[in-house]
């Protein structure tokens, strides 16, 4: 991961384009794809039924939820050190074009990478800034997500 060291809230215009780098590895495990589904209802069989995902899945096992690799974005962000470490507070806003590109099987690993699209004032000290990510897994040609994230944060 790389940081500018004059990354600040009142320098944000001034990185646009910045890449910040690759996240540490997130394991993606059963368990944490069936803690999901038990936190969002979705019981499908294809991610959370094993046996029945090595038999007649066509990716020969069971798979994450794709709103479980989303909801990684806003942890990972603060990881690479997207929002500025003087802003008063950061929210998530949005995202927006996010398409699901690839399945990611149970066991795999997956990190994410950003770049700085493009920032908004939003008047009473607030900006917008809008992140360019790809989630990547480990081993795979294509990436499991891509998409452009939106953070509201105050300086």
């Amino acid at each position: 991961m790389t940081h500018p060291t004059d990354y600040t809230f009142a320098t944000l215009q001034d990185h646009i384009g910045h890449d910040f780098g690759v996240s540490k590895d997130i394991s993606i495990t059963q368990d944490r794809i069936n803690q999901f589904a038990d936190a969002t209802g979705d019981h499908q069989w294809i991610h959370i039924d094993v046996e029945r995902a090595k038999q007649h899945s066509p990716f020969g096992g069971t798979i994450a939820h794709g709103f479980l690799t989303l909801s990684l974005i806003g942890g990972i962000m603060g990881e690479c050190g997207v929002v500025p470490t003087d802003a008063k507070a950061v929210f998530n806003y949005g995202c927006e074009n996010v398409r699901f590109l690839a399945p990611v099987p149970a066991g795999a690993i997956v990190r994410a990478r950003f770049s700085l699209k493009a920032v908004e004032p939003r008047g009473d000290g607030r900006k917008l800034i809008r992140v360019a990510g790809t989630v990547e897994i480990e081993g795979s040609d294509k990436p499991a997500l891509v998409g452009e994230f939106l953070a509201l944060a105050v300086g």
